[in-house]
């Protein structure tokens, strides 16, 4: 993969994870690697749609943790009672 394309791939990433200096670092980089305006707002708008996905899932997942039926459930995450999981200390 050219490095150009390497740097979009990282831009879309840098949105869809919300890093915004990563996503700084990789426009500069995909500026200086001669990419077009255009193109960087292409890959922003998909790393926009991706997270987008991850969040409509994660508030679909979230709801139905909460509801009656799920009472109580435990993720494998946190059902072990490790102190360590989930950014525990």
């Amino acid at each position: 993969m050219d490095e150009r394309t390497k740097e979009l791939v990282a831009i879309g990433a840098s949105v869809g994870s919300h890093c915004q200096p990563c996503l700084a670092y990789h426009i500069d980089k995909a500026r200086d690697s001669g990419v077009a305006n255009g193109d960087i707002q292409e890959a922003v708008n998909i790393g926009f749609m991706i997270g987008k996905g991850g969040e409509n899932a994660m508030r679909k997942y979230a709801m139905g943790i909460i509801s009656e039926d799920n009472k109580g459930q435990a993720g494998p995450c946190c059902s072990g009672g490790d102190s360590n999981c989930c950014g525990g200390n």
